[in-house]
């Protein structure tokens, strides 16, 4: 078992001999390694990560973080599960799924508390609701869990899953609805692919899940196997205070944590991705004055595994305590031995 409170007491003594006159160069800290994989490519849903490492503040905090993109948005949860990687960043249904199916893994904070995953429309398709969707083209990504959301929106404007036609076309959800080959899309993110499109002089109309009938969740929450927090808190309470100071960095200085975001992921549009960050960082700068950051709200939970256990994408029911856990958040309690 890993004893990262002495690899962080290890940093506090650097500091201090630096205060006393050494070199900076002449003392180096331990460090703990530590892996997380990312749900999916670099992009500004991530900025307070690469920001948090950007300036150092995981190293601050005695940790050496190795970040990874993972080929299958799927895939890094069961890394997690399997003790292939330490963390990773995923969604609420998906840890509720892999728990259901035997996986030891545990929500420790959220990136996003809501809903980003919206249907879209464009303007120029004359839709103006759900309703008027009835004898069209729904395009999804062909994920079960959103498939269930699909379900929901429908009923919810008085239609059917039979009243529209759905067609999985995988991550070509923008090209579906931009080509006309369906008249509406589930599954875009309204911070990322929804502001592409309004640059793009698109016109589209974006409604969030949340904002159709789906129940609130939280969208990005990063992950730890259930024994590795058991065995080993302190080095994920850790991480959790370094990524709330990078996400706070990123909030102050938005222009640099665009910078920091362009060069994680070169292949990035400057001003597109300018555009991003900047409707984005509201929604990581989650810290109240009652809830720190990265708080998963319990109810919240329950509420939306009642919901996947009514839709059928859950068998059985959970509790939400055991999905999440809020004790690994800054400010929380630091195991002395």
């Amino acid at each position: 078992m890993r004893k990262p409170i002495v690899l962080t007491l290890a940093v506090v003594a650097a500091i201090a001999v630096g205060a006393c006159g050494s070199k900076s160069e002449d003392v180096t800290p331990q460090t703990e390694p530590l892996s997380l994989s990312l749900d999916w490519y670099p992009n500004p849903d991530h900025v307070g990560i690469y920001t948090a490492k950007e300036a150092g503040f995981f190293d601050d905090a005695g940790l050496d973080v190795n970040i990874d993109t993972p080929t299958d948005p799927a895939l890094p949860i069961k890394l997690v599960a399997a003790g292939k990687a330490d963390l990773a960043v995923s969604y609420e249904p998906e840890v509720l799924l892999a728990r259901e199916q035997g996986l030891d893994v545990v929500a420790v904070g959220s990136i996003v508390n809501q809903p980003l995953t919206s249907m879209m429309w464009l303007k120029k398709s004359k839709i103006k609701r759900v309703a008027n969707l009835k004898g069209k083209t729904v395009s999804t990504a062909g994920i079960p869990y959103q498939d269930a959301y699909l379900k929901t929106i429908l009923a919810r404007a008085g239609l059917n899953e039979g009243q529209v036609t759905k067609v999985g076309v995988g991550q070509g959800l923008m090209p579906s609805i931009v080509s006309g080959k369906a008249a509406a899309t589930l599954g875009p993110y309204w911070n990322i692919e929804g502001v592409d499109l309004k640059l793009s002089g698109k016109k589209p109309v974006i409604n969030p899940v949340d904002k159709l009938g789906v129940p609130t969740y939280d969208e990005l929450v990063v992950v730890a196997q259930g024994q590795r927090i058991k065995e080993d808190p302190d080095a994920i309470r850790l991480f959790m205070s370094a990524l709330a100071r990078g996400t706070g960095q990123a909030v102050a200085a938005p222009n640099a944590a665009t910078d920091t975001m362009l060069a994680a992921n070169p292949s990035l549009d400057p001003k597109v991705t300018a555009a991003q960050v900047k409707v984005t960082l509201p929604l990581l700068d989650s810290k109240t004055e009652d809830e720190p950051f990265g708080y998963m709200n319990p109810a919240d939970w329950q509420d939306f595994i009642n919901w996947m256990v009514e839709s059928g994408v859950l068998s059985g029911s959970q509790r939400a305590v055991d999905a999440l856990d809020n004790e690994m958040l800054p400010g929380g309690p630091v195991d002395p031995n």
